[in-house]
């Protein structure tokens, strides 16, 4: 499915997506064009209850596939805002497949949303987020941490 798909770009030391990062989730993205995915299995080590992920790791997906979505247009924000509706438990162990996409942009405003699942399909969580767009230096700041 991913060999179709181009692999976003990761900052190594990110908690989310680096592979540098030895306590992180060290997830891989994807875009197909509208949409940027990531699939991964959570280890216990992010659990909050047994065998239940930390809501915080669930939100820090749902952020980073976001983020990862407007990124895969050549755009460089940080979040705004994020809300995150929680409806059922994510649960360690199993693959969960995080999806984002945008959904506007005004200028330098971008509202995207996002969604985490089973591998049944159920949703797990859902999520939207505003993003803002960095003034020049900021945006020089975040394609250095890129490189």
């Amino acid at each position: 499915m991913y060999s179709r798909m181009k692999e976003l770009i990761r900052y190594p030391g990110c908690f989310v997506c680096g592979d540098k990062n030895n306590h992180g989730i060290n997830a891989r993205f994807f875009w197909d064009g509208t949409t940027a995915t990531s699939e991964i299995t959570l280890p216990e080590q992010f659990d909050g209850f047994k065998g239940i992920s930390h809501g915080g790791v669930v939100a820090s997906m749902l952020d980073e596939v976001m983020i990862k979505a407007i990124l895969a247009t050549d755009r460089h924000p940080v979040t705004a805002e994020l809300t995150v509706k929680y409806l059922r438990p994510a649960r360690t162990g199993i693959t969960l497949r995080f999806t984002g996409r945008v959904v506007a942009s005004k200028g330098r405003l971008f509202k995207a949303v996002a969604l985490v699942s089973d591998p049944s399909g159920t949703i797990i969580a859902e999520a939207e987020g505003k993003f803002l767009e960095g003034d020049a230096d900021l945006i020089a700041e975040l394609k250095r941490s890129l490189e």
